[in-house]
């Protein structure tokens, strides 16, 4: 198929080589920032365009894979007029799209994505559709570039989005803050990667609630109270250390 890529970031530096890798065709980047979308074209033989042009280049699918925010004013883009247009957001609706054509859906990539990563990492789609013809599309595509493609509406999206905030985001986060933790401390951060790789590995095999260890399962109240007083010099580890341990404490109370 020929794809036309609007945007430039990590969203669409990743699917394009998705897309590319899948055999198909990559006839165009449009972006905001002209000279980012010339960057990234160069590497596919694709033309370049800004966003506002009045026509883009022929193709079988347009993907939007701009920011959230962006997608409020899309209706803006006319070249996208009467196209098969598809968005990559978890977060927003299918509708955002209605008033661009009369054929338009989701390919929503349930996956981290980062343009300087070498490697594309195993990428879920989730997908939706106006009509099930245009779904019926929507999936045939997708499924040449993933293994795992999910029908999914606004609701069920949405959900994934949300879970993936927590597996992703506030997982990286947690290992942000252990970091700053080891070298306030004087401490290797890289001597805890073994940990970090078996909780997730473990992950892979067995249900998390299943897996729990620590001392707020295991009801250790002295274990709890020295690490408590060890984080008194870092009050917002603190903090977070006592509501995630109440959190844990509340949710395998009933075990």
């Amino acid at each position: 198929m020929k794809v036309v890529i609007l945007g430039s970031g990590n969203t669409a530096t990743v699917m394009c080589k998705l897309i590319a890798k899948a055999g198909h065709e990559i006839v165009q980047i449009a972006s905001r920032h002209e000279a980012h979308a010339k960057t990234l074209a160069s590497s596919y033989k694709a033309l370049a365009t800004s966003l506002n042009v009045a026509k883009f280049s022929d193709a079988d699918i347009y993907i939007v894979a701009l920011h959230d925010s962006a997608l409020d004013h899309i209706e803006n883009i006319a070249a996208l007029k009467n196209k098969l247009v598809v968005h990559t957001a978890g977060a927003v609706s299918i509708n955002a799209l209605k008033n661009c054509s009369s054929a338009f859906g989701v390919l929503y990539p349930l996956q981290s994505l980062s343009k300087s990563s070498n490697d594309i990492p195993e990428i879920p789609f989730l997908v939706d559709g106006n009509n099930q013809e245009t779904l019926h599309r929507i999936l045939g595509f997708a499924k040449t570039l993933s293994k795992k493609v999910i029908e999914a509406n606004d609701a069920e999206r949405l959900n994934y989005h949300v879970a993936a905030v927590f597996v992703s985001n506030f997982t990286n986060h947690m290992l942000a803050l252990a970091e700053k933790f080891c070298l306030q401390e004087r401490l290797d951060f890289k001597n805890l990667l073994p940990i970090i790789n078996e909780t997730t590995s473990r992950a892979n095999e067995v249900s998390p609630s299943l897996t729990q260890t620590g001392p707020a399962i295991r009801d250790d109240v002295y274990t709890l109270n020295r690490h408590l007083q060890t984080l008194t010099a870092h009050p917002q580890l603190k903090y977070i250390y006592l509501k995630l341990s109440e959190s844990i404490i509340k949710f395998h109370g009933n075990r």
